[in-house]
């Protein structure tokens, strides 16, 4: 059984972890973060002396994750500040001479929920998570989906609730999905955390309004056999039916598939792995970046 090592850099945290290729999480901590240089001395720390044969990275983005490219293993243009162009892959190469698998967490996510969770048997599943931001990772024919870089999915332009009046929080484009739906964008439109708000608050149903639109584009563009929805914001167990229904509504019976109709709180799910979907999303990775060198070398 490989011993693998598991980073889940978040924008608000990092989590890193001890595990094994059947998904099993040995050892887990979790640090804030900080600057780079104050956050990778804490996830040095941690993984000195664990004699791990592979790591996986899956980090907050957008970043590079193009073998090949001069920018490979950069977070690349993230608004977060000081991490910009950070080369994280390389900073984690100078101390550990071991494959290292390295997506978005969101992928990873996907990857992990594909491999031991909610879409294990099926070929393609989307994870999204909902919290300080909103992201989507999607296995397509058993792959993370890769093209000129990684999915972006949570900055797809949605059509405005008629009552919102609030003008989007993202700094690049204002009043895309993550600008009008991400957690920080509940809390400046309504002057109060979500998880302050009651499960009857309008809040919810313009919550669905969005996520439902975003999930309609989804289903037709990659025609996924699952999505996944995590982060803080889905915790709110209300937002499910809500968003189930109105997807329904705006397909309009266009997509028939029992997935879609009958079936569909089997179609839109929460993470079967729960808060631990990220770390075994980054194990994931680092199976697959062990697979990929040293099962090669070692004729697998």
């Amino acid at each position: 059984m490989k011993k693998l090592g598991a980073i889940e850099a978040g924008g608000t945290k990092f989590v890193c972890g001890i595990g094994t290729e059947d998904g099993e999480i040995l050892e887990r901590v979790s640090f804030p973060t900080e600057t780079p240089e104050i956050t990778m001395k804490n996830v040095i720390s941690f993984f000195e002396g664990k004699e791990v044969e592979a790591i996986g990275i899956g980090s907050f983005g957008p970043i590079d994750p193009i073998k090949g490219s001069p920018t490979y293993g950069y977070i690349t243009t993230t608004p977060k500040p000081h991490w910009g162009q950070y080369n994280i892959v390389g900073h984690m190469k100078e101390h550990f001479d071991v494959p290292i698998g390295f997506d978005t967490d969101v992928n990873g996510a996907a990857l992990g929920e594909h491999k031991w969770g909610a879409a294990q048997g099926l070929d393609s599943c989307i994870y999204i998570t909902v919290g300080t931001g909103i992201g989507a990772g999607a296995v397509v024919a058993g792959k993370m989906l890769h093209g000129l870089s990684h999915p972006e999915m949570g900055h797809i332009l949605v059509r405005r609730h008629p009552d919102d009046h609030f003008e989007g929080f993202c700094p690049y484009h204002g009043d895309c999905l993550e600008g009008v739906a991400a957690g920080p964008a509940i809390e400046k439109r309504w002057q109060v955390k979500g998880s302050e708000l009651t499960p009857e608050h309008p809040a919810w149903e313009m919550e669905a309004y969005y996520l439902a639109q975003a999930l309609m584009n989804y289903v037709l563009i990659l025609s996924p056999q699952k999505i996944v929805m995590g982060g803080g914001v889905m915790k709110q167990e209300q937002l499910f039916p809500l968003i189930r229904e109105k997807l329904q509504k705006l397909l309009a019976g266009y997509v028939q598939h029992p997935s879609l109709n009958e079936q569909i709180d089997q179609f839109i799910v929460p993470p079967q792995l729960g808060d631990n979907a990220g770390l075994c999303g980054a194990l994931a990775l680092a199976d697959l970046a062990w697979s990929g060198e040293k099962g090669a070398t070692n004729g697998e």
